[in-house]
C-alpha cells in the first residue's frame, strides 16, 4: 500500500451510491487525505480514518468490466458488483448476470426477444458456464443434475414486488415443458403452462410498483418419469392477500379476475350478473396500459377448459367473483341508536348476490346485521353498528374468495395430477421478496419472515459449496464468519415468539389496554428485527384471527347450488349442515345446529399464522431435501421505465436479497481460481522461453507465480486450480497489459518505419509514370487529328454520291407503283364479270336438280306405301291362321306330347333365334353395303347430269361472251382517254410530291437520330426487363426449392409416423401376450386355406378385389407396408365410381323387370296347381297308350312312385321354362338392341341425307371442305370407338395371361412331380450316372429364382448383408442383382413376383435402417443402392428420356411388359428419408466437435487469451484442455465421411449436398454459441474463425466440392468473423460494416457488438452510441425477428438422372453372398 499512483478507486456518493476516481498523487502511510481526481475532471480529497486505516475500494481493471460472472472480479466488493450490473444493464443490454450459484435477473420493463423456443434449444445440453447468463442455463442445470444425480431439484426465486419474479418462474417452466416434454399424448406440459394465466388472474394485481403483480406465494411441482418426461404437477400457495378483495390503495387495483369479468360483461352468458361495482373502483383509475381485460378473459377461460374444468363450474366461478362484488355494493343503512343497522328490502345487489348464490335472501339480510353469543346456558342473538356489519360483510367477501381460491387451486392440482409414479421433481418457488412500504401490516411482516427463513437456508448453502470446493481441492480451510439470522427467526417463530403472542392474544375476545401495550412492544421488536422496515400494528389481531360468522357460513353451506355448498364444507366434517328455514332467527333452530357449531369453532382455532408458520416449515423441509438453484430478480426503477438503472434502489435490494453476503463470503478466501491449463494460456506472455519449453504446465506455473508475487499468503496451489486472493488477478493482468504496451511500441516502430520506406518508393515510381504517360499522350492526340482530317473527306465523298443514287431510286420506285396499280384496275374488272357468269350458271343446276329429285322422292315414298299395305294384309293372314291353330284340340295335344320333344324344340327354337339374328346381322351388312353403293351412284347421276346441261347451253354462252367483249372494247376506248388525261394530272401532282419528299427526308434524318436515341432507351429498358426476368426465375426456382422442401419434410413425417406405428405394433404385441383367446393353429390353418384357389374373372373390378384380398390375406402389418397397393386402391376409386353409375341404371331395369316377372309367376303358379290332375290322368292315359313300346312296361308302377316322377317331371318343365323366359329374355334385349342400332343407323342416314342435300345446294369448294369435316369426324369416333375396344382387350388379354401362368405353374409343378418319380424309379435301375452337358449359352443379364427362395434372397443380400462383404466388389452390387431378378420376373411377364420382391426389398431395407440407425456406413451404403436401383427402373424403363445414353446392349436390358413409375416413386421417397437419417447421424457425431473445435481450440497457438473466469465455468472446465476436440479432428471426421460416401458408390451429386448439409449445420451451431457467448466475441476469436474456415474451404477444395454450395453457407459466419475484426468507432466504419454484413441480420449484428469483449488492454470497448448508429443505418432492412440460426433445418434434397455404363450381363457374383440358388438366364 506504499504506493497508490494511478490507481482508480470507488467513493460513496450520495446520488449514485458509489463513484468512480482516479488516485493522482502518491499515497504513503499516516496522509489524512487522499487527492483525487473526477470523471468529471474535476479534483477532491478523500478522507482516511486514521484509526481503522480504511481505504476506499479499487477498481477492476476495465478489461474485466462486463463480465458475465461477478465472482470472476478481481476485486470483489458492494461498488464492483453494482458497477457491472449497471454496465451490462445499460450499455450491452443484459439483463441477466451470475454471482457465483445465484443468477441475478434485473427486469427491463420491455419484451426482449431471447425467450423463442430456438434459444430453448440452444441451451439445452449445454454446460451452465459455457453460455451467457439465461434463467434457460438455470432450468438446464436443474434439470440435468436431477437426471445425472437422481436428486430433486429446486429453483427458488424471489425479489421485490414488480422486479419480475413470475415471469423468470413461468419462463423455467416453459424451458422444462419444451424439453422434458411428455412422451404420452396427454399434453401435461400444455397444462402446466395453462395453469399461469388462471393464477395470474385470481392472484395478481396492479399495485403501485407492478402492473401484474402476484399477491401470493407458489411452489409448483414438476414431476418427471425415469425417462425424465413431465407426466404432472402440483402447485402449493402461501399467504393469499385477502385484504385486497376489499381495499385497494390509490393506483392500484383488485385482482385481475374482477376487472376481467367486467369487460367481458357484455357477453350473453353474463348479461344476468349486472357488473358495476364498488370493490373494483376504490383504486382510482382501473385500466393498464396495454392490457386488455376483455382478451385476458378469453385467454383464462380457454385455460380453464384446457385443464378440464367443466363449463358448468365456468359459470359458476364467474357467478361467485360477481356475487363478491355484489356484496360490496351492498347499502348498510344505521339507526337512530348507533348500535343498530338495516339493509333495505329493495337492495338490488343484496338481491343479486343471493341469487347468484343460491341463498336465501331473508336469513342474509338478517344475519349480515346480527351475530349470536353463545354463552354456557343461553344463546342470544345481538345487534351490530353499521361499522361492525361492513366488517363483518368484508370478512366474509374475503372468506368467500379465499375458498374460491383454494378450489380453484385443487382443481388445477387434479388436472395436473397423474396416476404414474413420479420419479423425481423439479420446483418453482415463486415468492415474495422483503416488502418494504409506507405503511407495512401483517402481510408484509409474514413475507418478511418466510424471506427470512430463506435467506438463512440460502447463506448455509453458499457456505457449503464454498467449503466443498476447498475440500476438493486440498486447499486449508479456514472457518470465514457470515451474517446467521437465526436469532431473528427465533424472535418471531421460537416459543413465547411473535406468533405465540399473537396466537394467544386472538383469544381473547376483545381487545384491552394490555393489548395496546402489547402492540406497541411488537412494534417496537420488529423495528429492531428490520432496521429498514417498520410496521404498523393495528389490525394485527383481526388479520391474525381473520374470524368470519358461523350464521352466515351456515347460510351458504345450505345453499341450492353444489359448488357454492361444497366450498364451504370442511373435507374432515362428516356431520351435513342442518338446512335452515325461514324462521332461522327462533331460538329453537339455533339450538338444534349447537354440535355442528362446535366442530366449526374447534376448527376455526388455527389462525392465520399458525397455518403460515406451518407451511413455511413444510416448503423449509422440501427445500433442504432438494438441491437449490437461486435466482434474484432485481427492480432496476420504481417508474417502470425500460432500460433505467437507479442505484440507489438496486444497492437496496442487493443487500436484502443476499448477493453481496454471497460476494463478501466468497471474497473473504479465494475469489479468483483458474486452471492450470487456463493460467498457462493467459499468461505465458510473462514466461521466459526456457520455462515455457518444459512439460509440466503445473511445474511452470508455480515457478512463474513465485517469481511474480513474493507473498505465498497470495495464492494457493489446488489440485486442479490455482486459487487467488483479491486483487491478484488485476496485478497479473496489469503486468500482462505492461509487457503487451511495450511489444506493441517495438511493432509499431519498425511497421511505421517500413511504411515510410514504401511511402517514398510509390511516390518516385508514381512521378516517372506520369511522366510517361503525359507524353504518350500528346503523340496519341496529334495521331487522332490526322486520322479523323482524312475521314471526314471520305465521308463526304460517299455521302453525295448515296444522296444522289437515293433521289434516282424514289424517282424510279414511283413509276412502277403507278403502271402496277394501273394494270391491277383492268384485271379485276374482267375478273369480276367471269365470276358473275359463273355463279348464275350454278344457280340454274341446283335449281334443275332439286325439280328432278323431288319428283325421285315422291315416287319411291308411294312404293314404300303400297309394300306396307301389302306385308300388313299378308301378316294378318298368317295370324289368324295361327290363331285357329292355337285353339285347337291337335295342337294340346302335341305340345303334351313328351317332354324330351319339347326340349329338342325348344332347342330348335333357340338355334332358329340365332340363325335370325344372323340373318339381321347379314340384312343389316348388306343395306349398309347398298346404302353405299346407291350414295356413289346417285353421285355419278349428278356429275353426269352436270355435265349434259353443260353441253347444252355452251353455245349459248359462247355467242352471250362475244357480245359482252365488243362491249369491253368499247369501254376499254372510253377509259383509255380518261386514263391519258388523268395520266398528265398525275405527273404535275407527282412533281408536287417529289418536293414534298425531299422535304421529308430531312425530317426523316431527325427521326432517324430520335429513334437511335429511342433504341439506346429500349436496349436500357430490355436490359432491365431481363433483370426483373432474372429476379423473376430466382423467385420460381426458390418456389420450388420450398416445394421440394414441404415434399421432403412430408416425406421425413411419414417415416416418423411409420416408425410410430412400429412401436405401437410392438406394444399391441406384448398387450397381446397377456392370457386370454388366441387362435388356435387349426383355425388358422383353415382361415388360410380357404384363399388357396383364387377366383378368375374378367371384369374390370377383378384387379380391386385381388388387391383388397391381399390386404385381407397378408394382415395389417405388410398392408401397412405396401405402398403399391395404396396406390392401385386410389386408382380404382374412380372406376368403381363409374361402375357404380352402370349398375345402378341396371338394377332399375332390373326392379321393373321383377314386378312384371312376379305377376307372371303368380299366374303360372295358380294354372299349375290347377293343372296338376289332369296332367297326372294325361300321364296316366300315356303309360296305358305307351307301355307297349317301353322295355319295363310289364312291371307293376305304384301310384305314389309315379306321382313323384310327375313332381319331378313338373321340376325339370319348370327350370326348362325358366330356362326358356332367361332366353326368351336374353332375346328381347338383344332385339331392343338391334333395333336400337336400327333407329341409330336411320337418323345416321336421315343426317348424311339431310347433309348430302346441304352439300348439293353448296358451291364445289365449300362441298370438299364439308365431306373432308364429316370424314375427320367420322375417323375420330371411330378411333375412339376402337381404342375403348383395345383397351378392354388388353386387360381381357392380362388377365387371361395371368390365368394361364396359373395353369402353367401347375403343369410345371406336376410335371415336375412325375419326374421326381421317374428319376426315383430310374435310379433303381441305373447302376452308373450318366452327366449330361448343357451347352453353353450367352448371359442374357436376368437372374432366376424360385418364389419359395424369396425371402433368402432379401436376407442374403438386404437384410444381413455387410458392407465389409462387398467392399471389393463392384459399388451398388446389390442394386444391380435386385434389378437383374426384378428383369428376369419381368420377362416372364409375372406381375406378381414384380410387385412381391420390389415390396420385399423396400421393406428390408427400413427394417437394417431402423436396426442400423446409428451407422453411417450401413445407411451410407443404402443410400447409394436404393438411389442406384432408382436409377436403374429409369435407365430401363423404356422410356425415350432416359434411354440417351444407353448402349444398344443396353437398350436390350429394358423392362418389356411392366410399367414401374409408381415403385419409382416409392424408392424416390425411400431414397430421401434414407439421405434424412444418413445427415441425421453426421450430425450427431459433428455437433459435439463444432463449438470447441471452431471457438474454442487454438488453431493459431498464442493468439486467443483466456480471460478469468468466474464460478460457473470452473465446475465445466476440463483439466489440462485435453478433451477439446481440434479443428483436425472435424476435418478427420469430413474425411471419414467422404471416403465412406465414394467408397460405395454415392453419386457425387448426393455427396455433394450432404456435404452443404453438414457445414449448414457447422455454421449454424457455431454462430449461434457465437451470439450467446460474451467470452468468444473478441478480436483474436475472430481471427482464429477465419483460420478454420480457409481450413474447411482449403478441405473442401481438395475435395472438389467447392461447387457444392457448401462454402456459401459459411457466409454468415465469415461475415460474423470479419464484424469482430473491424473497427468500431466512426460512422465511416459503420457503413462498412452495414455493407459488408449481408448475410446477417440487425438483431446478430447489434448482439455481436453488445457482446464484443476486449481480451487484451490495448482493445477498445464498442460505445453505445456506435450501435444506436448502425442501428439506425439498418432500420430499412425487412430482416425475420429470429436471432438464432435453425440448426436442424435441412435442404431440399435433389436426387439428378445418373445412368450407369455397366451391362447387366457383365456383372460378377461373388460366392461370398451365398446366393447360388440364383440361375443366370
Amino acid at each position: 500500500k506504499s504506493t497508490w499512483e494511478l490507481f482508480s478507486v470507488w467513493i460513496p456518493d450520495p446520488d449514485e451510491v458509489w463513484r468512480s476516481a482516479e488516485i493522482i498523487k502518491d499515497y504513503k502511510e499516516g496522509d489524512k487525505f487522499l487527492h483525487l481526481k473526477l470523471e468529471d475532471e474535476t479534483a477532491c480529497e478523500y478522507p482516511v480514518d486514521q484509526g481503522s486505516n480504511q481505504l476506499p475500494f479499487l477498481r477492476n481493471p476495465d478489461i474485466l468490466v462486463g463480465e458475465n460472472d461477478l465472482t470472476a472480479l478481481s476485486h470483489l466488493h458492494e461498488p464492483a458488483v453494482l458497477h457491472n450490473l449497471k454496465v451490462r444493464f445499460l450499455e450491452s443490454n443484459h439483463i441477466y448476470t451470475y454471482c457465483g450459484i445465484v443468477l441475478v435477473a434485473i427486469n427491463p420493463y420491455e419484451q426482449l426477444p431471447i425467450y423463442g423456443q430456438d434459444v430453448i434449444y440452444a441451451y439445452s445440453g449445454q454446460n451452465m458456464g459455457d453460455m451467457d447468463p439465461h434463467i434457460f442455463a438455470v432450468a438446464e442445470e436443474a434439470y440435468k443434475q436431477m437426471a445425472r444425480d437422481e436428486k430433486n431439484q429446486s429453483i427458488i426465486v424471489s425479489g421485490e414486488s414488480g422486479a419480475g419474479k413470475t415471469v423468470s418462474a413461468k419462463y423455467a417452466m416453459r424451458f422444462f415443458a419444451s424439453v422434458g416434454g411428455s412422451a404420452s399424448e396427454t399434453n401435461i406440459e400444455e397444462k402446466v403452462l395453462a395453469s399461469s394465466p388462471i393464477m395470474e388472474a385470481i392472484g395478481n394485481a396492479k399495485t403501485t410498483r407492478n402492473d401484474n403483480s402476484s399477491r401470493f406465494g407458489k411452489y409448483i411441482q414438476i414431476g418427471f418419469d425415469k425417462r425424465y418426461h413431465i407426466i404432472g404437477a402440483n402447485m402449493r400457495t402461501y399467504l393469499l392477500e385477502k385484504s385486497r378483495v376489499v381495499f385497494q390503495a390509490e393506483d392500484e387495483r383488485n385482482y385481475h379476475v374482477f376487472y376481467q369479468l367486467c369487460a367481458s360483461a357484455s357477453l350473453p352468458e353474463f348479461k344476468d350478473l349486472a357488473l358495476n361495482f364498488f370493490y373494483t373502483s376504490l383504486g382510482g383509475d382501473t385500466s393498464i396500459e396495454g392490457v386488455d381485460d376483455a382478451d385476458d378473459f378469453e385467454k383464462t377461460r380457454h385455460a380453464f377448459t384446457l385443464l378440464g374444468v367443466k363449463e358448468s363450474h365456468h359459470m359458476s366461478i364467474f357467478k361467485i367473483i360477481a356475487s363478491i362484488l355484489h356484496l360490496g355494493n351492498v347499502e348498510i343503512q344505521s339507526e337512530r341508536d348507533g348500535d343498530s343497522c338495516s339493509i333495505l328490502k329493495q337492495d338490488e345487489h343484496l338481491n343479486h348476490f343471493c341469487r347468484l348464490l343460491g341463498v336465501e335472501h331473508s336469513q342474509m339480510e338478517h344475519w349480515l346485521c346480527h351475530r349470536k353469543l353463545v354463552t354456557t346456558s343461553e344463546t342470544y342473538v345481538k345487534t351490530m353498528s353499521a361499522q361492525q356489519v361492513v366488517n363483518a360483510r368484508n370478512a366474509l367477501a374475503k372468506h368467500i374468495y379465499a375458498q374460491l381460491f383454494n378450489w380453484i387451486v385443487e382443481h388445477i392440482n387434479k388436472a395436473l395430477h397423474t396416476t404414474v409414479k413420479q420419479h423425481s421433481f423439479i420446483g418453482v418457488l415463486d415468492i415474495y421478496g422483503f416488502e418494504t412500504f409506507e405503511v407495512n401490516s401483517f402481510e408484509q411482516f409474514c413475507i418478511n419472515y418466510a424471506n427470512e427463513k430463506l435467506q438463512q437456508q440460502f447463506n448455509s448453502h453458499v457456505f457449503k459449496l464454498e467449503q466443498e470446493e476447498y475440500m476438493k481441492e486440498k486447499i486449508p480451510w479456514t472457518l470465514i464468519d457470515f451474517y446467521d439470522n437465526q436469532p431473528c427467526i427465533d424472535l418471531i417463530e421460537a416459543k413465547l415468539g411473535i406468533l405465540d403472542l399473537l396466537d394467544e392474544e386472538c383469544k381473547v375476545k376483545e381487545n384491552t389496554d394490555s393489548f395496546v401495550q402489547y402492540s406497541t412492544k411488537c412494534c417496537t421488536l420488529i423495528a429492531f428485527i428490520h432496521l429498514h422496515v417498520e410496521y404498523q400494528c393495528d389490525g394485527f389481531l383481526e388479520k391474525n384471527r381473520d374470524t368470519v360468522y358461523e350464521e352466515q357460513i351456515n347460510i351458504l353451506k345450505a345453499s341450492k347450488y353444489q359448488m357454492v355448498a361444497d366450498l364451504f364444507h370442511d373435507e374432515k366434517d362428516s356431520v351435513p349442515a342442518t338446512p335452515t328455514t325461514k324462521a332461522a332467527s327462533s331460538k329453537i333452530n339455533i339450538r338444534s345446529a349447537k354440535p355442528a357449531i362446535k366442530a366449526a369453532n374447534k376448527e376455526h382455532k388455527k389462525t392465520v399464522g399458525h397455518q403460515f408458520r406451518n407451511s413455511l416449515q413444510l416448503l423449509m423441509e422440501t427445500l433442504n431435501a432438494t438441491t437449490p438453484h437461486y435466482v434474484r430478480c432485481i427492480k432496476p426503477n420504481d417508474e417502470k421505465l425500460p432500460f433505467t438503472f437507479d442505484p440507489k434502489r438496486a444497492v437496496q435490494q442487493l443487500r436484502a436479497c443476499g448477493v453481496l453476503e454471497t460476494i463478501r463470503i466468497s471474497a473473504a478466501g479465494y475469489p479468483s481460481r483458474w486452471t492450470y491449463h487456463d493460467f498457462f494460456n493467459r499468461y505465458r506472455v510473462l514466461m521466459k522461453k526456457r520455462e515455457i519449453s518444459k512439460t509440466d504446465k503445473k511445474l511452470i506455473c508455480k515457478t512463474l507465480l513465485e517469481n511474480l508475487i513474493k507473498d505465498p499468503d497470495k495464492f494457493q496451489f489446488g489440485r486442479t486450480k490455482i486459487f487467488f486472493r483479491a486483487g491478484q488477478v488485476a496485478y497479473l493482468e496489469k503486468l500482462r497489459a505492461d509487457k503487451f504496451r511495450a511489444a506493441t511500441i517495438m511493432i509499431q516502430k519498425t511497421v511505421r518505419g517500413w511504411i515510410q520506406r514504401v511511402k517514398y518508393r510509390r511516390m518516385r515510381q508514381a512521378a516517372v509514370t506520369i511522366q510517361r504517360y503525359t507524353r504518350g499522350h500528346l503523340a496519341r492526340r496529334l495521331t487522332d487529328h490526322l486520322r479523323k482530317t482524312r475521314a471526314a473527306i471520305i465521308f463526304q465523298k460517299q455521302y453525295r454520291m448515296l444522296r444522289i443514287c437515293r433521289a434516282y431510286q424514289k424517282i424510279r420506285r414511283a413509276t412502277i407503283t403507278i403502271q402496277a396499280f394501273t394494270r391491277g384496275m383492268f384485271v379485276r374488272r374482267i375478273y369480276h364479270k367471269i365470276l358473275l357468269e359463273h355463279k348464275a350458271t350454278i344457280i340454274q343446276k341446283y335449281t334443275r336438280a332439286w325439280l328432278v329429285q323431288k319428283h325421285f322422292l315422291r315416287l319411291r315414298s308411294a312404293a314404300v306405301v303400297i309394300q306396307c299395305y301389302f306385308r300388313r294384309m299378308k301378316a294378318r293372314q298368317e295370324l289368324k291362321a295361327l290363331k285357329i291353330e292355337a285353339r285347337s284340340a291337335e295342337h294340346l295335344k302335341r305340345l303334351n306330347i313328351g317332354m324330351e320333344n319339347k326340349v329338342v324344340q325348344l332347342q330348335r327354337k333357340v338355334d332358329d333365334q340365332n340363325k335370325e339374328y344372323k340373318l339381321l346381322n347379314e340384312q343389316l351388312s348388306t343395306l349398309t353395303s347398298a346404302y353405299s353403293t346407291e350414295m356413289e351412284k346417285l353421285k355419278k347421276e349428278v356429275e353426269r347430269y352436270q355435265r349434259n346441261q353443260g353441253d347444252g347451253n355452251q353455245l349459248v354462252s359462247l355467242q352471250e361472251e362475244i357480245e359482252s367483249l365488243r362491249q369491253e372494247l368499247g369501254n376499254a376506248h372510253s377509259e383509255r382517254k380518261i386514263r391519258e388525261d388523268a395520266h398528265t394530272k398525275e405527273k404535275d401532282v407527282l412533281r408536287k410530291r417529289v418536293s414534298y419528299l425531299e422535304e421529308e427526308n430531312a425530317l426523316l434524318k431527325q427521326e432517324k437520330e430520335e429513334l437511335n436515341n429511342r433504341i439506346l432507351c429500349q436496349s436500357e429498358d430490355e436490359f432491365a426487363q431481363n433483370t426483373i426476368e432474372e429476379n423473376l426465375l430466382m423467385k420460381i426456382k426458390k418456389e420450388l426449392e420450398e416445394e421440394r422442401s414441404r415434399y421432403q419434410n412430408l416425406v421425413k413425417e411419414y417415416s416418423r409416423l411409420e416408425q410410430r406405428y412400429d412401436n405401437l405394433r410392438d406394444e399391441m404385441t406384448i398387450i397381446k401376450q397377456t392370457p386370454g383367446h388366441r387362435r388356435n393353429p387349426s383355425n388358422q390353418s383353415s382361415l388360410e386355406s380357404d384363399s388357396n384357389y383364387p377366383s378368375f374373372s374378367t371384369s374390370e373390378i377383378g384387379d380391386t378385389e385381388d388387391a383388397i384380398q391381399q390386404v385381407e390375406e397378408a394382415g395389417l402389418e405388410k398392408a401397412a407396408m405396401d405402398m403399391t397397393l395404396f396406390l392401385k386402391l386410389q386408382k380404382r376409386v374412380r372406376e368403381l365410381e363409374q361402375e357404380r353409375k352402370k349398375l345402378q341404371t341396371q338394377l332399375e331395369k332390373r326392379e321393373q323387370e321383377s314386378k312384371k316377372n312376379q305377376v307372371i309367376e303368380t299366374k303360372n303358379e295358380m294354372d299349375s296347381d290347377r293343372d296338376t290332375d289332369l296332367a297326372y290322368s294325361s300321364l296316366k292315359e300315356s303309360n296305358i297308350n305307351m307301355h307297349t313300346n317301353w322295355p319295363n312296361s310289364d312291371k307293376h308302377v305304384d301310384p305314389e312312385d309315379a306321382i313323384e316322377a310327375y313332381h319331378g317331371v313338373c321340376q325339370t318343365n319348370r327350370l326348362l321354362e325358366a330356362q326358356l323366359q332367361d332366353q326368351r329374355r336374353e332375346h328381347e334385349e338383344e332385339a331392343e338392341a338391334l333395333k336400337a342400332q336400327m333407329e341409330a343407323l336411320r337418323e345416321e342416314m336421315d343426317k348424311q341425307q339431310q347433309a348430302f342435300f346441304q352439300t348439293l345446294q353448296l358451291s364445289p369448294e365449300a362441298q370438299v371442305e364439308f365431306g373432308i369435316q364429316q370424314e375427320i369426324t367420322r375417323l375420330t369416333n371411330e378411333n375412339l370407338d376402337l381404342k375403348e375396344l383395345l383397351e378392354k382387350l388388353e386387360k381381357n388379354e392380362k388377365k387371361l395371361k395371368k390365368q394361364l401362368k396359373i395353369y402353367m405353374k401347375k403343369v410345371q409343378d406336376f410335371e415336375a412331380t412325375q419326374a421326381t418319380v421317374q428319376t426315383e424309379r430310374r435310379h433303381h435301375e441305373l447302376n452308373r450316372q450318366v452327366a449330361v452337358q448343357r451347352k453353353e449359352k450367352d448371359f442374357q443379364g436376368m437372374l432366376e429364382y424360385y418364389k419359395e427362395d424369396e425371402p433368402l434372397l432379401i436376407r442374403n443380400l438386404i437384410t444381413d448383408l455387410k458392407p465389409q462383404t462387398v467392399s471389393a466388389t463392384l459399388p451398388c452390387l446389390s442394386a444391380y442383382i435386385l434389378y437383374m431378378c426384378i428383369r428376369h420376373a419381368d420377362y416372364i411377364n409375372d406381375d406378381h413376383k414384380v410387385h412381391s420382391l420390389l415390396t420385399s426389398t423396400i421393406n428390408g431395407i427400413k427394417k437394417v435402417l431402423n436396426k442400423h440407425n446409428d451407422d453411417f456406413a450401413m445407411t451410407s451404403f443404402w443410400l447409394a443402392n436404393t438411389s442406384r436401383l432408382l436409377h436403374c427402373l429409369k435407365q430401363y424403363s423404356g422410356d425415350t428420356g432416359f434411354m440417351t445414353q444407353n448402349t444398344s446392349k443396353q437398350n436390350e436390358h429394358c423392362l418389356k411388359n411392366f410399367d414401374l413409375t409408381e415403385y419409382r416413386q416409392v424408392l424416390s421417397d425411400l431414397s430421401i428419408q434414407i439421405y434424412q437419417q444418413l445427415i441425421k447421424i453426421a450430425e450427431g457425431m459433428l455437433q459435439p466437435m463444432i463449438v470447441s473445435a471452431m471457438l474454442e481450440n487454438e488453431s493459431i497457438q498464442g493468439l486467443s487469451g483466456v480471460k478469468p473466469m468466474g464460478y460457473r465455468k470452473r465446475s465445466s472446465s476440463m483439466a489440462d484442455g485435453e478433451n477439446l476436440y481440434s479443428l483436425d479432428t472435424v476435418v478427420r471426421q469430413m474425411n471419414t465421411f467422404h471416403s465412406i460416401m465414394c467408397d460405395q458408390g454415392l453419386d457425387p451429386e448426393i455427396i455433394q449436398q450432404a456435404c452443404k448439409q453438414l457445414f449448414y449445420m457447422v455454421n449454424a451451431v457455431t454462430l449461434n454459441n457465437l451470439l450467446l457467448r460474451k467470452d468468444v466475441c473478441s478480436w483474436s476469436t475472430g481471427m482464429q474463425l477465419r483460420f478454420n474456415i480457409s481450413q474447411l474451404e482449403e478441405w473442401l477444395r481438395g475435395k472438389n466440392l467447392h461447387q457444392s454450395g457448401a462454402a456459401e453457407t459459411m457466409e454468415p459466419l465469415i461475415q460474423a468473423a470479419q464484424l469482430l475484426q473491424l473497427k468500431k468507432k466512426t460512422s465511416e466504419d459503420a457503413e462498412a460494416i452495414c455493407s459488408l454484413c449481408t448475410s446477417l441480420t440487425t438483431q446478430q449484428i447489434v448482439k455481436i457488438l453488445n457482446l464484443y469483449t476486449p481480451v487484451n488492454e490495448f482493445e477498445e470497448r464498442v460505445t453505445v452510441a456506435f450501435i444506436r448508429n448502425i442501428q439506425a443505418h439498418l432500420q430499412e432492412r425487412n430482416d425475420p425477428p429470429q436471432l438464432l440460426l435453425d440448426f436442424k433445418y435441412m435442404f431440399p434434397v435433389v436426387f439428378p438422372f445418373n445412368p450407369s455404363s455397366i451391362t447387366m450381363d457383365s456383372i460378377h457374383i461373388p460366392a461370398s453372398l451365398n446366393l447360388e440358388f440364383l440361375n443366370k438366364v
